[in-house]
């Protein structure tokens, strides 16, 4: 069973804070993730599992590309990351204005 201590624990790391701010807005793949975020694969992978270890995403396939959305069954864990997610952090912002600049990705839906 998650406990709410698991949830603060993947939100106090940067990188898993801004891959939840981007999987808010939209699913996403790693491809994706690592052209928005400029980080290296392996990196993102490793906080998706993360995220992933504690029910915090949905995975679908399309293909051979893995798409990740917010799992927003569990209300209590979605109220505090749309708490957290209101705050006006700079990078977060600069996320989000870089994934709507991308008009396609390489592998696209």
């Amino acid at each position: 069973m998650n406990t709410l201590s698991d949830l603060f624990k993947v939100l106090s790391d940067d990188t898993r804070l801004r891959i939840i701010n981007l999987l808010a807005k939209q699913d996403l793949c790693v491809c994706e993730l690592v052209d928005i975020l400029d980080l290296s694969q392996p990196k993102i992978s490793k906080h998706i599992a993360r995220l992933r270890s504690i029910n915090l995403v949905n995975t679908k396939r399309n293909e051979q590309y893995i798409y990740y959305s917010l799992d927003r069954s569990n209300f209590e864990y979605m109220n505090i990351i749309n708490t957290v997610l209101q705050t006006k952090n700079t990078k977060l912002l600069e996320d989000i204005r870089n994934l709507e600049k991308v008009e396609t990705f390489v592998c696209s839906k």
